[in-house]
């Protein structure tokens, strides 16, 4: 009679737990018992592991009982990643591989038959949750030591076959075996055309000089987005050019946006991490599934949860399915996303800045304070059309911006120099400092993080400022939230502007941010002022 324990993780959404697995060989009918509530997958690794073990070499036990237990019993797993720590366990319960080898060492990968290890997706959180948990070394399929080694003080063992693992564990040479497949990888950036979206340029767009500011306010306090006007106006072009705006990701952003990836299936080739704040352009067609999270088998994050930290761009937002519109709700509110599937409920980060736009109708065409209207929808589709750009989703949105197209004579002005997007983004890079330097000890990092109450104790207005954002809610102008909304935004315009605290002025460019209304002489005034 033999035993042994190994360790692996098993991911709930973002969150990873240890799991022991724990075999005994026993005397009793020969069979293999695998016990702890393991789904489809790791029910079959019981077939997967007993040829990897006998075609790489090794002897499975095939006169005892096999009692396999994945504990804490309680937790349901899924996944073939746990076939690794299941034959490594087996074979060091048949006295092939010395158990101290084993302690304090997490497997992470899956067998073929014939002993190869395949990549398998969440191999970053899955480090983190070890590492929490006084695991101090991982073993992974080749492709992916780099991305657990990512991981402060963890140790890394990248393998190719459990051949390789079992003469690593055993201090033995360690035999040659073909390269292990890399995942597939999930692309961070659009394109356009041979372009990539982050390398748009903002001296590209002239004129629009109101939508210019809101564009840079909204990336310097990570701000949502409402662009609304004709097509051909140039919202795309305007959304497009916000992420070259953002700055660099930090450390601590690096991995939650890296952790996300590796759990949506695979990073991009020869990224280990990321740096780069995302760009996602779900096409109106797309899934309540797709954008919110979900799927059969295990929980994965969806596009609100891939653009963490960066941009989620909204085109054509009136024709999205109304259960998506009404699942942005929490995300906007709350920067993350929960999803409950029977007794299991997962939560991704969602902190993005969901830019949406619209046109004024189905077709594009209708102004109505445009004689020559080529408008053909009626007025119960316009009617319908704008329905969903109304109640709570739309006021989520921090910025409202109507865009019309750019008069002949402005994007024709041969002295007209707009600015380029470095410049701009040196002003949102050195607005975000400031903000780091405020909430360096709290859970925020942004302004459109910061929750209402705390604003109010810890942030307030200026005395008028306050008085000002008071008397428009009190006179029912705004909501209750577009009031914090307001004061989030007035922060934005302090920081931006360089100013110790947010007055009369900021609060006033702030409301009519919201609002909607024109701002031009305002809002240069203010951002010439820094």
């Amino acid at each position: 009679m033999g035993w042994a324990t190994a360790h692996t993780i098993s991911l709930f959404g973002a969150t990873g737990h240890l799991i022991d697995v724990q075999v005994d060989l026993a005397q009793g009918v020969v069979a293999t018992a695998l016990v702890g509530r393991p789904d489809a997958s790791i029910n079959e690794a019981r077939d997967r592991c007993r040829a990897a073990v006998a075609n790489s070499g090794f002897d499975w036990p095939t006169t005892r009982r096999v009692t396999i237990l994945l504990s804490p019993a309680d937790l349901p797993k899924s996944g073939p990643h746990f076939d690794l720590s299941i034959a490594v366990a087996v074979l060091s319960a048949a006295g092939e591989i010395p158990g101290r080898a084993l302690e304090k060492v997490a497997f992470v990968g899956e067998l073929t038959l014939d002993g190869r290890l395949r990549a398998v997706p969440g191999v970053l959180p899955m480090s983190m949750a070890a590492r929490a948990r006084g695991i101090t070394c991982m073993v992974v399929p080749e492709p992916q030591a780099e991305e657990a080694a990512l991981v402060p003080d963890m140790a890394v063992i990248g393998a190719r076959s459990l051949q390789q693992v079992v003469a690593h564990l055993c201090g033995e040479e360690i035999p040659t075996a073909p390269p292990v497949e890399p995942l597939a990888s999930t692309s961070l950036l659009s394109w356009r055309g041979d372009q990539r979206i982050e390398d748009l340029d903002l001296a590209d767009v002239h004129g629009m000089a109101d939508a210019r500011f809101a564009l840079e306010v909204a990336a310097a306090g990570g701000h949502h987005l409402m662009l609304s006007g004709p097509k051909g106006a140039g919202k795309t072009t305007l959304a497009e050019r916000l992420p070259g705006l953002l700055p660099d990701l930090t450390v601590e952003e690096s991995l939650e946006l890296t952790a996300i990836y590796s759990l949506s299936g695979g990073l991009p080739p020869g990224q280990a991490m990321l740096s780069r704040p995302p760009f996602r352009a779900p096409h109106h067609s797309a899934s309540r599934t797709s954008l919110v999270g979900g799927g059969s088998g295990r929980i994965r994050p969806g596009e609100l949860s891939r653009a963490h930290t960066g941009t989620l761009f909204m085109d054509e937002f009136p024709l999205f399915n109304a259960d998506i519109i009404e699942a942005l709700r929490q995300p906007l509110e709350n920067g993350e996303v929960t999803i409950s599937r029977g007794d299991e409920t997962t939560t991704f980060p969602a902190r993005t800045m969901v830019v949406i736009a619209c046109n004024p109708c189905p077709c594009g065409d209708y102004h109505p304070s445009n004689r020559d209207n080529r408008c053909t929808c009626t007025e119960l589709r316009r009617r319908e059309y704008r329905k969903k750009l109304s109640g709570p989703v739309v006021d989520r949105i921090d910025i409202v911006r109507h865009v019309e197209p750019v008069p002949p004579h402005e994007a024709r002005d041969p002295l007209a120099r707009p600015e380029p997007t470095a410049v701009v983004r040196e002003r949102v890079s050195a607005a975000r400092r400031r903000q780091a330097a405020r909430y360096a000890d709290t859970a925020w990092r942004l302004n459109a993080d910061v929750p209402g109450p705390r604003l109010s104790s810890q942030f307030p207005l200026t005395e008028a400022g306050t008085r000002l954002l008071e008397d428009k809610v009190y006179s029912r102008l705004l909501t209750g939230r577009g009031g914090t909304r307001v004061h989030r935004l007035a922060w934005t315009i302090a920081d931006l502007r360089g100013v110790e605290r947010p007055g009369v002025d900021e609060v006033d460019v702030a409301l009519r941010l919201r609002r909607g209304d024109p701002l031009l002489v305002a809002s240069l005034r203010l951002a010439g002022a820094g």
